[in-house]
């Protein structure tokens, strides 16, 4: 059975590549997700936690016990209805106190699953060591372990669950916008594409408004009337278009045999030799004149875009400097290469420096 090749050309042709909009594109600097950490218990396992020999989680029983009132030897406890979790959120942009997040839920001992229990209240901090939030709520297992004498049966992960909104945020955390400067971050770092924001914002609220500080920053001065009104000066830029400049890449999949192509991936002349397969690149040119004695026009060099396909016990194929590689990957599965012998010619053309793109193998 011939394989088959799954290509994807991504702006195969500038003309039709839509602009942009500039919210698509950058993020404010400082509006970000923040990472949250906490260390917590579940409790009411069906005998599934954590058994004595993880000291930690008698510990923190005894500990928690003790701040209600109850003193307990941790040495003493022997319940198998406990284990000790740890619980990770991400706190959104501009999260005001009161508003929901979800949680993620992982064992840290050797509880066999997590089915059933519920999150004891856990405050989540930040990386500066302050709680922004709490969690508590019972835990939702994608999975089970189910244990009969000798035998046992699992599904998926017991010992991690998720609790769906089961965070509350207690603080905020609030990028400053008022202060009269704004730098907005590049999702995607290129020189082009910053230089065109920057323009595209002096053209549109007027000059000197945006600075490119890097291919990864642009940096606003926010105008005197709008200071006091950045969210409304900001979504004004983000309605402005952009015509994005991509870099010329190629992504190919062996497991799957895809190939992703973006745009301006180009060949140069190269001849390449795989097992039987033989694949000749050569620059052919076509000269325009204009007739004798004609008042305008001018000589015009043009490259010539042919693609040759033979049969497969000749495996060979011609093709000219200025194709591309979406035309190299046509002609190649044409006379049935598969996906692997696509994805070593690529490489090797890659090596010579015949393939103008960066070439990422996944």
């Amino acid at each position: 059975m011939r394989t088959v090749l799954a290509l994807v050309m991504v702006g195969a042709l500038s003309a039709f590549a839509a602009p942009t909009r500039l919210k698509e594109l950058v993020e404010v600097q400082g509006s970000r997700d923040n990472a949250l950490l906490g260390y917590g218990l579940v409790v009411g396992l069906t005998n599934t936690g954590d058994t004595e020999q993880v000291l930690f989680t008698m510990q923190s029983v005894a500990g928690m016990l003790g701040r209600l009132g109850v003193r307990v030897d941790p040495r003493d406890i022997r319940s198998r209805n406990v284990a000790a979790v740890m619980v990770t959120a991400k706190l959104p942009t501009f999260a005001r106190p009161g508003a929901t997040l979800d949680v993620t839920i992982s064992s840290m001992g050797n509880a066999r699953s997590l089915q059933g229990g519920t999150l004891l209240m856990t405050p989540l901090t930040g990386a500066d060591g302050q709680a922004y939030a709490v969690a508590q709520g019972p835990v939702q297992v994608g999975g089970f372990d189910v244990n009969g004498g000798f035998a046992s049966i699992r599904k998926n992960t017991p010992t991690s669950g998720t609790i769906p909104g089961g965070g509350t945020v207690e603080k905020a955390v609030l990028p400053n916008l008022t202060s009269g400067t704004l730098v907005l971050r590049l999702k995607r770092a290129d020189f082009t594409n910053a230089a065109r924001i920057a323009a595209a914002i002096d053209t549109e609220i007027g000059a000197p408004t945006a600075k490119a500080l890097d291919s990864a920053a642009v940096e606003l001065t926010v105008p005197a009337g709008e200071k006091d009104q950045p969210v409304l000066f900001l979504s004004k830029l983000e309605a402005l278009t952009i015509e994005v400049d991509q870099r010329a890449k190629v992504v190919v999949s062996e497991r799957t045999g895809t190939i992703v192509m973006g745009e301006n991936v180009k060949l140069r002349p190269a001849a390449v030799t795989h097992g039987g397969l033989r694949v000749a690149i050569a620059t052919q040119f076509a000269v325009s004149q204009p007739p004798a004695f004609a008042g305008s026009g001018q000589t015009v060099v043009l490259p010539q875009q042919q693609v040759a396909a033979t049969e497969q016990q000749k495996s060979a194929i011609s093709m000219p400097a200025a194709s591309s590689v979406d035309e190299l990957v046509k002609a190649l599965n044409a006379i049935g290469a598969p996906p692997r012998d696509l994805i070593a010619i690529l490489q090797a053309l890659k090596a010579v420096g015949s393939l103008d793109a960066d070439l990422e193998v996944m």
